[in-house]
């Protein structure tokens, strides 16, 4: 095999994307899925080119490496679960490791080998009751934050979640580690109105007015973040408001495997995002995972569907969004507040958006301010972390990143993705001051 295709070895042309094809009868085919993913992992194993980005790739040359003929012919098929279990669905692999991605002749795409195997076992109901009681509330954000914001709830909740007594006691019923981190739910704040804009100014593929899709994060967890940016934006003179009525992305469904209910997301959240496109807004979130899931994932799923791809050229990273207006000179560079010593984690779904280091970018724009990048894996994925099978590994994912951290002793530990720096401050033994990069911004430009 190694040697039918050598003159394409490398992957040096521009990697492609086929779309999924979910909605066909075979790719819930469990017969075709395991000689599918023979093939692949076959070729992973003669590579091995991604053995330190998850759990995934370890487990499957384990396998191998610990069977009869140390070859993948002598590994029970029913173990191949195992390799999917540990997928996070983080992209990197087929972004910025495998040289064997579309276009070239071997067609390798992982991820979504794993999204199908994920499809299947939820289709199956491989897992116990309460494992799937747990993966369907936690994976159903929306619904978890109201009720979790409930009357007499919201202190019970916040009464366990603070014990790890109590958090201990319970671990066996709600499969959620005991020494993970329960996440918090914070009470809606006033929405910042901000000012009306006179003189909008396009610059490229950029209106200059944005409607920020708020998503679960942003409305349930961490509710000042969507102001931080509304306040931003309208620093640097782009016209600038919240969208009403939108719900989670269907990100954690995906990991999940439930296609159905992410496609149920996407009719509901699609139609309210191509009005605000219509009335000349770009779409901005503050969730890398959100953006991946419009950017890429829902049109590859939904190929037919030409409202998605419209979303798809009309949404943005909000520093991708910065940086097209800074390299037309539209970027407001009057800053006030110097920020020190950041160590910048660079999130998986945002790089696998393949925008560059734009945030890196921007925040160096601040006087006597350093940015230290660490481009590795935080390992909490969402709900990878606090699961009771997968928050060791989850841990051990997210140790390299914590020395790098803790040996730089910044003033800020910042990344785009906010529950990966909140990973890393639970798993540093240090006392780290975090914010997302676009509060650093704000803080900046001395912005209240």
């Amino acid at each position: 095999m190694s040697d039918i295709f050598s003159d394409k070895e490398g992957g040096l042309e521009a990697p492609t994307r086929s779309p999924v094809k979910w909605k066909e009868e075979s790719f819930l085919n469990k017969e075709e899925f395991l000689e599918e993913s023979e093939r692949i992992y076959d070729v992973c194993h003669t590579c091995r080119r991604c053995v330190s980005l998850c759990e995934s790739f370890p487990t499957l040359f384990d396998l191998i490496d610990e069977s009869e003929t140390f070859e993948l012919d002598s590994v029970d098929n029913k173990n191949f679960q195992k390799v999917v279990d540990e997928c996070y669905m983080c992209d990197l692999c087929y972004q910025t490791k495998c040289p064997y991605v579309p276009p070239h002749p071997w067609a390798i795409d992982f991820p979504h080998l794993m999204l199908r195997g994920k499809a299947i076992s939820y289709q199956e109901k491989n897992k116990t009751f309460l494992k799937r009681a747990r993966d369907k509330i936690l994976t159903s954000t929306d619904q978890l934050g109201k009720i979790a914001k409930l009357p007499l709830v919201d202190i019970t909740y916040k009464g366990i979640s603070s014990s790890p007594k109590a958090k201990k006691i319970l671990s066996s019923i709600t499969g959620i580690h005991s020494d993970a981190p329960w996440p918090k739910f914070e009470e809606a704040v006033e929405e910042y109105i901000p000012d009306k804009i006179t003189d909008i100014k396009k610059a490229d593929i950029t209106s200059g007015k944005v409607a920020v899709f708020a998503g679960c994060y942003c409305r349930n967890n961490e509710t000042t973040l969507a102001n931080d940016l509304l306040k931003v934006l309208e620093h640097n003179g782009v016209e600038a408001k919240m969208m009403t009525g939108d719900r989670c992305c269907g990100m954690p469904k995906l990991d999940l495997g439930d296609l159905d209910s992410v496609e149920h997301a996407m009719k509901h959240n699609s139609p309210l995002l191509l009005k605000e496109i219509e009335n000349d807004y770009d779409i901005i979130s503050l969730v890398p995972s959100c953006v991946l899931m419009f950017k890429q994932e829902l049109p590859l799923l939904f190929e037919e569907n030409k409202d998605l791809q419209r979303i798809k050229d009309h949404i943005f990273d909000p520093f991708e969004y910065l940086s097209i207006r800074e390299s037309n000179g539209l970027m407001n560079k009057e800053f006030i507040t110097p920020l020190g010593n950041i160590t910048y984690q660079a999130a998986c779904h945002q790089r696998v958006q393949n925008i560059g280091p734009k945030t890196k970018e921007l925040l160096e724009l601040i006087p006597n301010t350093e940015v230290k990048t660490i481009e590795r894996c935080s390992g909490h994925d969402g709900t990878y972390a606090v699961k009771k099978e997968t928050h060791h590994n989850s841990v051990k994912i997210a140790k390299p990143v914590v020395k790098k951290v803790d040996d730089s002793e910044p003033d800020y530990l910042t990344s785009d993705c906010p529950l990966a720096a909140k990973q890393i401050e639970h798993v540093s033994k240090k006392k780290l001051i975090t914010a997302h990069p676009i509060s650093l911004i704000k803080k900046a430009y001395g912005v209240k």
